[in-house]
């Protein structure tokens, strides 16, 4: 089977290819200006042996012809299918990229498939946006002109993008409708913050400010037509090698789709925040009132339009599309895939997914202080347990400034997956997969470091592993002592050990060691954790006076609960009040600029003053808190993930990032 396919390199053209190619007879020519010959390289790559069958052909949709006269020639005849894919989705486009790319391109294409002859069959990926922006009621499958009005540039070349082709094509062709597109359902792939992912900044923000246990109020809203790019290009392989479908129309949306408020809480919930007591339905606009809006908002200059979407963060059409009235209908498709397990997941199965990809890979601004970029502009920094959490934080947050970042963990895949990041935001970074529970990996790994880059300037021992369990409940785990000790400060002890001799030579440099506010309050079921990170925040205060006279400073941050995958066991934290990432990693940035002998929280500072006065007050306080907070959700018949109680929110809020 051999097949064409223009946009192959874009986000559903991936996912499409794949699925062609698990055909063992398929071939696929992708359509490709040379100037991105590049991207098709990297697609063979990631299909593996698979990606052999994938043949570049040289030309650009927006050309007349496509390809040229001789390449043309050797595909007549020979295409069984056409997938049509290229296209530009902007809610920020102008008209003129519109027509030539979405317009003239299909046009050109329609116009390339009239040419090839044989049994072609064309695939024309549309959009639900062809319904338009104010379209009232339930828009099928089979419906296309209903008198809707198209004012925005993308809705308005969706719609006469088809029309060329149904007006155009003088070959069989098929047509797809996907919805809001957004990432894969099992891996939470994404390309691009778009649709729903506008949103995902201010729900982070939220959900770090808000407790958990405070209700919001919120709107009910429109539907949300949606589908995963994973169940996109299934169905659309699927659809195209059935028979007798030919002129039809698909609809790829999850078929009861959410209402924006529905979304928005499985969002919430993604993100461990808040959730709604009450969602308001929003009026319906006017028609008349949609249309002065639409018009209104066109007049704004481009210029203008950009600033407000920078402002809010959201492109200023999207907003005017929360209560969206259109309700549309994949009954068809349900139909036709019937049998062929293919189908679209609800985005609750998966919206966790979507959420971490986001976190880990699309969530790229990062600040810092104007000063970072002076003060480690080229300076050497390692980072342990650099992967994940507070460590992926100040990873960026360091290359942001401009430093070497020494990226170390246990998975090599996962640093792997930071580099990317860090390079996608422009930054250095480099990866030194290590056991930091084994003393001689510690070795080689730092003696490698030190052969490769010749000194470090920064140390930030941030790898740790932390275990909430009573003594009482750990009279047979003694084990639990001994790994928390290794990694904790056996593992830090070994690694600044490594580095220390090569800062005294160069008489400069700086360990820091993210302790815990445990260490100041001595947080009951901790004694474990809290035992080791005082092992290191003494061996520290040690170290520091020795080191002085050599430029050398040790700082710990006495860190209060993060919110991270380290507490997520602990279903209890997602009530309490905790630390965003990004407040923590601020904070480490604000020590390796200011060079303090430590950082702590008031309240971590008022602890430790008060165990130092009255110990046996802070005693009295302390076993409260133990015997508020059970140790696991089944003590005191609580189910896990239940809401906690008032007394433990007010306790909580009172002692504001403790552990319990």
């Amino acid at each position: 089977m051999n097949y064409f396919v223009t946009g192959a390199t874009g986000f559903i053209g991936k996912f499409l290819l794949e699925e062609l190619l698990k055909r063992e007879d398929a071939k696929v020519h992708v359509l490709v200006r040379e100037s991105s010959r590049g991207k098709v390289e990297a697609l063979q790559a990631r299909y593996g042996a698979a990606g052999k069958r994938v043949v570049p052909v040289i030309g650009d949709v927006t050309q007349p012809g496509l390809v040229s006269p001789a390449d043309l020639k050797k595909l007549a005849g020979k295409i069984d299918h056409v997938f049509h894919l290229a296209a530009v989705y902007d809610m920020n486009m102008d008209d003129a990229t519109g027509d030539r790319i979405n317009n003239e391109g299909t046009r050109n294409l329609v116009a390339f498939c009239n040419e090839l002859g044989g049994k072609v069959r064309l695939h024309h990926v549309s959009s639900v946006a062809v319904a338009g922006g104010d379209f009232v009621g339930r828009f099928t499958e089979d419906m296309f002109d209903e008198g809707q009005r198209l004012g925005h540039p993308y809705f308005r070349t969706k719609y006469e993008s088809e029309k060329i082709v149904r007006d155009e094509a003088q070959v069989p062709f098929r047509i797809y409708r996907p919805g809001a597109v957004v990432g894969h359902s099992e891996t939470g792939e994404m390309d691009k913050i778009d649709g729903p992912y506008y949103f995902f900044k201010t729900i982070q923000k939220i959900s770090y400010s808000v407790p958990k246990w405070l209700p919001l109020l919120g709107v009910e809203g429109g539907r949300v037509p949606l589908a995963p790019v994973d169940y996109v290009a299934k169905a659309i392989d699927t659809i195209a090698h059935k028979d007798g479908h030919d002129g039809e129309c698909f609809c790829l949306i999850q078929s009861r789709s959410p209402t924006v408020g529905e979304l928005l809480q499985t969002l919430f919930e993604a993100a461990h925040g808040p959730q709604f007591a009450k969602k308001f339905e929003l009026p319906p606009v006017p028609t008349g009132v949609r249309q002065l809006t639409t018009e209104v908002g066109s007049r704004i200059p481009d210029v203008v339009r950009r600033r407000i979407s920078k402002a809010i963060g959201v492109p200023v059409s999207v907003l005017g599309y929360v209560s969206n009235q259109a309700v549309f209908d994949d009954k068809h498709t349900r139909k036709v895939l019937k049998g062929s397990g293919v189908s679209c997941p609800d985005i609750r199965d998966y919206a966790d997914k979507l959420w971490a990809y986001w976190e880990l890979q699309l969530d790229l601004h990062v600040k810092v202080p104007e000063r970072a970029v002076q003060k480690l502009g080229g300076k050497v920094a390692v980072v342990t347990g650099a992967s994940s959490g507070i460590g992926f934080v100040v990873s960026k947050k360091l290359a942001a400034a401009g430093s070497k970042v020494i990226l170390v963990a246990r998975t090599k895949e996962k640093l792997d997956e930071t580099r990317a990041v860090i390079e996608k935001m422009g930054g250095e970074a480099h990866v030194y997969p290590c056991d930091l529970n084994d003393m001689a990996a510690i070795d080689a790994c730092a003696q490698q470091i030190l052969a490769d880059f010749g000194h470090v300037d920064i140390l930030v021992n941030n790898a740790g592993r932390s275990i909430r369990r009573a003594v009482f409940e750990s009279m047979e785990r003694f084990h639990d002592f001994e790994r928390t000790m290794q990694l904790n400060y056996f593992g830090a002890v070994r690694m600044i050990l490594n580095f220390l001799p090569g800062m005294s030579k160069r008489k400069s440099g700086q360990i820091v060691n993210i302790s815990s506010i445990g260490v100041l309050a001595n947080a009951a079921r901790f004694s474990a954790y809290v035992a080791s990170k005082a092992a290191l925040d003494a061996f520290s205060r040690c170290l520091s006076a020795e080191v002085k006279h050599l430029n050398i400073e040790v700082t710990a941050i006495y860190m209060p609960l993060v919110r991270t995958p380290m507490i997520a066991p602990t279903k209890l934290y997602d009530y309490v009040p905790t630390w965003s990432p990004e407040k923590a990693g601020d904070t480490v940035m604000k020590a390796i600029l200011d060079r303090p002998k430590s950082i702590a929280t008031p309240l971590g500072t008022a602890a430790a003053v008060s165990y130092a006065l009255w110990p046996k007050l802070n005693d009295y306080v302390l076993n409260k808190g133990f015997n508020l907070f059970p140790s696991s959700s089944a003590a005191k018949g609580r189910r896990e993930g239940a809401k906690p109680t008032l007394e433990q929110v007010v306790f909580a809020n009172l002692f504001k990032g403790e552990y319990f």
